[in-house]
C-alpha cells in the first residue's frame, strides 16, 4: 500500500474539515470559507467565488494565456481545432455577453440541449462566469423528456444547435426542441441557435435568435465580470438517465465542486498544468461534466472535445489515433467502449499499429469492467488499466487506485480503494456491517465528500430518501463487497442480487464469467420470474467479430457458470443477440432485458441509444 494513499485516506476521516480545507487552496476564493463543513450550509461555509474564474481567467491572470484550454476532436465532420486560455476566455465571455443580454443572472437557469461542440463547453462556462446554473440536456433527447426538464428547472433560455451528429447519422435537434416547448407548462424567453452546416434550422421570431447574430450584435458590449457565488449556491442541474415521471435533478455546488475536481485531477489521474486529458464521454452525462469541461480546466490542463463513436467514426482505431495525434497523457472512456473497439478489432490491430503516444494509464468507469476486458486492454496497450466507480450523484470517483498518491494495487474485477473523502460499509439488510468476502448493500458514511450532491432541484424529499434506508449512511444503491486486501467489489445494483430457490446470486459475477468465455464481445445476465424457483438467471451474450456463426458458444456460456458457481446458479437460458441495449452514455438497460423476458409491457427508454433494438430483441426471445 501506497504510504501517500494511506495517510490522505486516514487524514481526510480523521479530520475532515482540516483535510478539506487545506484542498481547498487550490481554488481562487473572492472569500476564502471560515471552516470546513456546517450541517446547514455544507461545505466551505461562508466562502465566495466563481468556478468561471477558476477554469479560465485565473490560468490567463497567471502567464498561460498561450496554453492550449481545448482540442476539438470531430472525426464525424473531419474537423480539429483548438483554443488556448486566452481565446477560451473570449469565446466565453462573448458567450456570457450574449446571456446577459437576453436578462440572465445569478440563480436563473439556462437549458443547454447541444451536441459535442466548442459552442457548448463556451455556453457551460459562461453559465458559471454569471452565476446562472446551467442544465445539460443530452443533445437528441426525445422532446418529452426534455419537455419534462424545462418544467422542472423553469429556464429563462434555452441554447441549442441546429443538428448533432451520431456516428453517421445527422439529428435534427430544433424540431425536438419546437415539440418540447409545446409540450411543456414552462415558457422559456429565448431559445438561441447555433447552426452548423450539415443542417439549417428555421427561427421562429422573436422567441429564437441566431447564435451567430446575437454574438455580432453583442460584440462591442464588455466582457462580463465573473459573479462570486456562494460556495453552497448551484453550478449546475444534472437530471440523471433514464428517469420516468419527474426527473430527478441532481444539484451540484460550486465550492464543493470545484475543490473535489481540482484534488481529483491531482490525486486520482495525475494531471496537473499542461497535461493533456481526454475523457471520451458526452458533455450530457456526469462525466463530461467533470471531466471533459471543469476538472481540466480547472488545473490549466488540455482538455479534449470528442465529436465521434468508438467504432465506425470512421474504424476501431480512433481511440488510439486520438489518444497519439493529442498526446494524451490520461484517457478515461466506458468498458462499454473498450468492449466495442475489441469486438470489431479482436487482436488489436489498430492499437499495435496506431499506439498510444505518451498517454500513461487508462481509467475506466460507467459501467462494472469485467476482468477480461480489462486484461485484454493492458496487454494490447502495455498500460495499467484502472476501474474506478462513482455516480452522478458524487460529481467524481469514491472507489479507485490512486495512482498519483503512488498506489499500483490493481485486482482485476474490483474498482479499487475507497478514494480519500470517502467512508465505505457494506451493510446487510439489517443495517450492520457484513464481514468481508460478503455482499450486500454498499453505502457511504454522511455527511458526503466535497463534491457530492446536497439535494435535488424541487425535490429535497427525494434527496432525503438516500439516507432513510440505512440511517448515517448514503445509500449508493449497489451491491458489492470488500475482500481480504480491502479491494471494493462493485458487482452490480441492489435489485441485481437475484433470489434463486433460496439462493442469493449475483448476476455481476455471472455476468463476470460468461465475458471471460472465448468469443463474448459483450454480455448481460438478469433475473428473470419462475414459477418455481422464484427467480432464474438469464443471459444475452454479444458474440465477437468472427465468432457470429459459432454454435457452441451457448452452451459453453452454460457450462461455464455451472462450473464455476455449482448447479445452483441454473443458468440455463442463453440468447446470442447482435446487440444490446445501452443508454448513450453506455450503460446496459437490464431493467428493460427483465420486462422482455418476462413479458411485461415496456417502454422504450428516451436514453436509449438505438430505439430499434428492444423490438429485436422481444422477437429473439418470444418469437
Amino acid at each position: 500500500m501506497s504510504n501517500a494513499y494511506k495517510t490522505a485516506w486516514q487524514a481526510s476521516i480523521d479530520d475532515p474539515q482540516g483535510f478539506w480545507l487545506e484542498a481547498s487552496k487550490a481554488v481562487d476564493w473572492a472569500q476564502p470559507p471560515g471552516s470546513g463543513w456546517s450541517d446547514a450550509d455544507g461545505w466551505f461555509p461562508g466562502g465566495q467565488l466563481n468556478t468561471c474564474h477558476n477554469a479560465v481567467d485565473r490560468h490567463v491572470a497567471a502567464g498561460r494565456g498561450d496554453a492550449t484550454a481545448l482540442i476539438y476532436d470531430s472525426p464525424v465532420t473531419g474537423t480539429i481545432q483548438t483554443y488556448t486560455y486566452a481565446e477560451l476566455l473570449d469565446e466565453v465571455g462573448r458567450v456570457a455577453a450574449m446571456l446577459s443580454s437576453l436578462g440572465v443572472a445569478k440563480g436563473d437557469r439556462v437549458v443547454i440541449y447541444m451536441p459535442m461542440i466548442p459552442p457548448t463547453v463556451f455556453a457551460m462556462l459562461a453559465c458559471a462566469r454569471l452565476g446562472a446554473i446551467h442544465s445539460v440536456v443530452f443533445g437528441g433527447f426525445a422532446p418529452l423528456e426534455l419537455a419534462k426538464r424545462i418544467d422542472d428547472a423553469a429556464p429563462k433560455v434555452l441554447m441549442t444547435a441546429s443538428c448533432g451528429i451520431e456516428g453517421k447519422r445527422t439529428i435534427a435537434y430544433k424540431p425536438m426542441v419546437d415539440e418540447a416547448l409545446k409540450l411543456a407548462k414552462h415558457a422559456v424567453d429565448h431559445v438561441v441557435l447555433f447552426q452548423r452546416e450539415q443542417v439549417t434550422a428555421e427561427l421562429s421570431a422573436p422567441r429564437d435568435l441566431d447564435w451567430m447574430e446575437l454574438r455580432a450584435q453583442t460584440a462591442q458590449a464588455p466582457l462580463p465580470a465573473c459573479v462570486p457565488v456562494a460556495a453552497n449556491d448551484p453550478l449546475y442541474i444534472l437530471y440523471t438517465s433514464g428517469t420516468t415521471g419527474t426527473p430527478k435533478g441532481v444539484v451540484r455546488d460550486n465550492g464543493g465542486h470545484a475543490t473535489a475536481l481540482t484534488w481529483s485531477m491531482a490525486n486520482i489521474y495525475g494531471i496537473g498544468a499542461g497535461d493533456v486529458f481526454w475523457a471520451a464521454s458526452d458533455v450530457g452525462w456526469v462525466v463530461g461534466h467533470s471531466y471533459i469541461v471543469y476538472a481540466p480546466l480547472l488545473v490549466g490542463a488540455t482538455t479534449v472535445l470528442f465529436e465521434g463513436k468508438p467504432v465506425g467514426t470512421p474504424d476501431p482505431g480512433t481511440f488510439w489515433r486520438t489518444i497519439d495525434r493529442h498526446g494524451v497523457k490520461a484517457f478515461f472512456t466506458a468498458p462499454t467502449a473498450i468492449r466495442a473497439v475489441r469486438k470489431e478489432d479482436p487482436e488489436a490491430t489498430f492499437l499495435t499499429e496506431i499506439g498510444t503516444g505518451p498517454c500513461q494509464t487508462i481509467f475506466l468507469a460507467g459501467e462494472r469492467a469485467d476482468p477480461d476486458t480489462i486484461a485484454w486492454l493492458e496487454e494490447k496497450s502495455g498500460l495499467p488499466v484502472i476501474d474506478h466507480w462513482w455516480q452522478t450523484e458524487l460529481g467524481w470517483p469514491a472507489i479507485a487506485t490512486c495512482v498519483a498518491l503512488g498506489d499500483l494495487r490493481r485486482k482485476r474485477g474490483s474498482a479499487g480503494f475507497p478514494v480519500p473523502g470517502y467512508a465505505f460499509t457494506i451493510l446487510g439488510d439489517d443495517g450492520k456491517p457484513v464481514p468481508d468476502g460478503e455482499s450486500g448493500s454498499v453505502a457511504i458514511k454522511a455527511p458526503l465528500p466535497p463534491g457530492a450532491f446536497r439535494t435535488l432541484w424541487n425535490n429535497p424529499q427525494g434527496y432525503a430518501k438516500n439516507f432513510e434506508g440505512f440511517p448515517g449512511y448514503y445509500e449508493t444503491g449497489d451491491a458489492g463487497h470488500f475482500d481480504a486486501e480491502g479491494f471494493l467489489n462493485i458487482m452490480g445494483r441492489t435489485d441485481d442480487i437475484i433470489n434463486v430457490a433460496g439462493h442469493r446470486l449475483s448476476t455481476g459475477q455471472m455476468e463476470q464469467i460468461v465475458a471471460q468465455e472465448d468469443g463474448v464481445a459483450e454480455c448481460a445476465v438478469i433475473g428473470a420470474d419462475d414459477a418455481i424457483k422464484g427467480m432464474i438467471p438469464v443471459a444475452f451474450v454479444v458474440a465477437r467479430a468472427g465468432a457470429e456463426g459459432d454454435d457452441t458458444l451457448v452452451k459453453r456460456v452454460v457450462n461455464a457458470v455451472r462450473e464455476e458457481l455449482g448447479p445452483v446458479a441454473a443458468l440455463k437460458t442463453v440468447y446470442a443477440v447482435p446487440q444490446l441495449p445501452k443508454t448513450r452514455s453506455g450503460k446496459i438497460l437490464r431493467n428493460l432485458l427483465r420486462k422482455i423476458v418476462n413479458g411485461e409491457h415496456y417502454d422504450t427508454p428516451a436514453t436509449i441509444e438505438d430505439p430499434s433494438v428492444p423490438a429485436a430483441l422481444h422477437s429473439i426471445v418470444h418469437g
